[in-house]
C-alpha cells in the first residue's frame, strides 16, 4: 500500500513520546501531531517504576533519564506529627532498575523529544490539530491543521482550515490525553467514577543557593484527618505538595497566594522557595469501553485515567506504548496479521484496571477525614505490621499488580502450571559477557524476539526452516551459562557467537532460577516477546513446536531458508557455522558439571 507514514501518533505527552521512540528505534516511519505549539514546561507526573525504566531502556533513553531522577526513596505513611505509620522500602532490582524513581516531568519529556531527533523517519509537528480522520481496509487518512492550542486545557482550540493537510498512514494511535479527540471522534465512551474530592497541588522550586527540602527526604502520605497531604521529593530542588480541600473551600480561595503560603509554611520557609504551579483539581478513575477500531487505537489517558495516589497514570500509558510498538512493527515490517492487535486491549486492560483500583483504594485510606475512622485505620495498619509474612508483604508494597497477563488473554502459549512464567514479564538481571563486562540482560537481547537456550546454543535444536523464519523476523539467539560454565579447552569452542547470537554468563543466578520456575531444564528454550514477556518455553528437542506456534499466532507464513537468509548473507557469515550435535552435547555436559 502507498502511504506517507507507517503510523500517525496524536499527542506528544509521555505515552506518545514513548511510542514514537520505540517505533523510531525499530525503523518504523512516524508522524507525531501535537496541537499545542509550545511545550507545557510544568510537572504533572512525578514517578516511574522499574517497568517504566525498562521500557525507556528499550527506547534507548533510560540512562539519560535516570541521571535526572531521585531513586530508591522510601515511601511513607506518616501521622500528622510526622511519626511513621508504614515505610515502604523497595530496593530490589528484579527488572534491572530501581522500583522507585521520582522525576521532574519536563526533564523526562524534553529528553524523550530530543531522542526523536535520532530518527530521520520520525517527524514531529507541533501546533497541528487533528480535525478529521477516516479509514478503510488498508489505510487511515488523517486531516490536520494549524492550531493555536488550548493553553493545555485553559481554552477551546481553534484551527485554521486553510492550513489543512492530509496524510495517509497504515495506523493511527491517539495518545492525546483525557480529552482525546481521537477517542471522541470514534464515539468511544469511558466507564468508571469521577471523584468529587478536590485537591490543591503546589509545585515548588528551591531558590538559588538555598537547601529548602533537606528535612523532607522521603515521599510522605500525611494521614492527617484534619488535612490529608501528599509530600513528594523531586530532582534538582523541586518538590510537590498536595492538600485535600474541604467542601467549604473554593477554588479561588485555595489558589490565592496567601492561602498557598499558609499551607506550605507548615513544611518549608515560603521565602526560600518559588511557587511554579498552584492548581485545584479533581480526578477520575475511568477506562475506555474500546481501545481499538480497525486501524485506529488509543493509549495512555485517552484509554484510561488513573488517580494520582500510586503514581501509575503515566506508567500505564508507557506500558501501552510498549505493548503496541512491537505489535505494530510486526505487522508493518514482518507481515504479521492485524489480528494480533486484538491482544493489545485484552493484555493491557486488566492491568490498567488493577492499577486504577489500587490507586482508588490508597486514596480512600490516605484521605480519611474522620478522626475515629483514622484511628481505626492506624490501629489496623500497626497491627498488620506485627504479623509475620504480612509485614514484609506490606513493607515491600507487594500489593502492586504484577506484570503478568490474565490467563488465556495474551499472545503466547498457555501457562504450563498455575504459577507458570508464560504471559509474565521476564527478569532483567545483570549478566557477564564473553569479554568480561557486566551488562543489563535486555541490552544483549536486541529489539525483537529472543530465543534463549539454557546451557545450549538455541540454534542447535532448530531446523533450517525455523532458523530462516526467525532470522527473517529479526530474532536474536542467546545462550545462558552459569558463572564459570562456558565450554573450554578445545580449539574452536566459542566460535558460534555472531551477529544474531550471543552467549552470556548468569553470574547472579537469577536466570537459572527463572528457568527453574519455568520448569525448563538444561538444553531447553525460552522464547521472549520484544516487550520481554514470555511467549513460551520448550524442553530439549521440542523447540520446533514452540517456533511453529509463534508464527501461527503471528499469522506469518514460514519462509524457506534461502529466501529468508540470503538478504543477510553477511550476518550469517559473521555468525559462523551452527554447532554440531556433538559440540552442543559437549557444551551441555560442561554446563552440568559447572552447576
Amino acid at each position: 500500500m502507498n502511504t506517507d507514514y507507517d503510523v500517525v501518533v496524536v499527542g506528544l505527552g509521555p505515552s506518545g513520546l514513548t511510542l514514537a521512540n520505540l517505533l523510531g528505534r525499530r525503523g518504523v516511519s512516524v508522524l507525531v501531531l501535537e496541537r499545542e505549539p509550545e511545550y507545557y514546561g510544568l510537572a504533572r507526573a512525578v514517578y516511574t517504576d522499574d517497568e517504566g525504566m525498562r521500557i525507556f531502556q528499550t527506547a534507548g533513553a533510560a540512562d539519560e533519564l535516570a541521571a535526572d531522577m531521585n531513586v530508591d526513596s522510601a515511601v511513607q505513611w506518616v501521622r500528622a506529627d510526622g511519626r511513621v505509620l508504614i515505610q515502604f522500602q523497595q530496593t530490589e532490582r528484579r527488572l534491572g532498575w530501581p522500583v522507585v524513581n521520582f522525576l521532574y516531568q519536563p526533564y523526562l519529556e524534553n529528553t524523550l523529544e530530543r531522542a526523536l531527533e535520532r530518527y530521520p523517519h520520525v517527524t514531529v509537528r507541533r501546533g497541528r490539530e487533528v480535525v478529521d480522520f477516516g479509514q478503510n481496509a488498508d489505510t487511515v487518512t488523517v486531516v490536520h491543521a494549524e492550531c493555536h492550542g488550548t493553553g493545555y486545557g485553559k481554552h477551546v482550540p481553534s484551527s485554521d482550515p486553510d492550513t489543512a493537510e492530509r496524510v495517509r498512514a497504515k495506523f493511527l494511535v491517539g495518545c492525546d490525553g483525557g480529552r482525546s479527540v481521537v477517542r471522541t471522534k470514534l464515539g468511544i465512551d469511558m466507564t468508571g467514577t469521577s471523584f468529587p474530592e478536590r485537591w490543591l497541588v503546589v509545585d515548588l522550586k528551591a531558590r538559588d543557593g538555598v537547601d529548602a527540602f533537606r528535612h523532607l527526604p522521603y515521599f510522605d502520605f500525611v494521614c492527617d484527618p484534619e488535612l490529608p497531604i501528599v509530600s513528594c521529593p523531586q530532582p534538582d530542588g523541586h518538590h510537590r505538595f498536595e492538600f485535600m480541600l474541604n467542601d467549604a473551600q473554593t477554588k479561588e480561595e485555595m489558589e490565592d497566594d496567601e492561602t498557598v503560603r499558609r499551607h506550605i509554611e507548615r513544611f518549608v520557609n515560603p521565602d526560600e522557595v518559588e511557587v511554579l504551579r498552584k492548581l485545584v483539581y479533581t480526578f477520575n478513575a475511568v477506562i475506555a469501553d474500546r481501545w481499538r477500531v480497525g486501524r485506529i487505537l488509543i493509549a495512555g489517558d485517552a484509554a484510561h485515567m488513573t488517580p494520582q495516589f500510586i503514581g501509575q497514570g503515566m506508567n500505564s500509558g508507557v506500558r501501552d506504548a510498549d505493548n503496541l510498538s512491537w505489535k505494530l512493527t510486526a505487522i508493518i515490517k514482518y507481515g504479521a496479521s492485524q489480528s494480533i492487535l486484538d491482544s493489545y486491549e485484552s493484555e493491557r486492560r486488566p492491568h490498567a484496571k488493577a492499577m486504577i483500583d489500587l490507586s482508588v483504594f490508597n486514596k480512600a485510606l490516605v484521605s480519611v477525614d474522620n478522626k475515629l475512622v483514622a484511628a481505626a485505620r492506624d490501629l489496623a495498619l500497626t497491627t498488620a505490621l506485627r504479623v509475620p509474612g504480612l509485614s514484609g508483604w506490606i513493607r515491600e508494597a507487594k500489593m502492586r499488580p504484577a506484570p503478568r497477563f490474565r490467563r488465556d488473554a495474551y499472545l503466547g502459549l498457555p501457562r504450563r502450571r498455575w504459577r507458570g512464567v508464560e504471559g509474565g514479564l521476564a527478569p532483567q538481571p545483570e549478566i557477564r559477557t564473553y569479554d568480561g563486562h557486566h551488562r543489563r540482560f535486555d541490552d544483549v537481547l536486541g529489539l525483537g524476539f529472543s530465543v534463549i537456550g539454557y546451557g545450549v546454543d538455541p540454534r542447535a535444536g532448530l531446523g533450517a526452516d525455523d532458523l530462516a523464519a526467525l532470522r527473517a523476523l529479526g530474532a536474536r539467539f542467546v545462550t545462558v551459562y552459569p558463572l564459570g560454565g562456558r565450554p573450554q579447552g578445545k580449539p574452536g569452542d566459542g566460535r558460534n557467537a555472531g551477529a544474531d547470537h550471543v552467549d552470556v554468563e548468569d553470574h547472579t543466578g537469577a536466570l537459572a532460577r527463572f528457568f527453574a520456575k519455568a520448569g525448563i531444564g538444561i538444553g531447553g528454550l525460552l522464547l521472549l516477546r520484544p516487550d520481554r514477556y514470555v511467549f513460551g518455553g520448550a524442553d530439549r528437542g521440542r523447540g520446533g513446536a514452540l517456533i511453529a506456534e509463534l508464527f501461527r499466532q503471528l499469522g506469518v507464513s514460514v519462509p524457506s531458508p534461502l529466501e529468508a537468509v540470503a538478504p543477510a548473507e553477511h550476518d550469517r557469515t559473521a555468525a559462523g557455522p551452527a554447532p554440531s550435535d556433538a559440540e552442543s552435547a559437549a557444551a551441555e555436559t560442561h554446563f552440568e558439571e559447572a552447576m
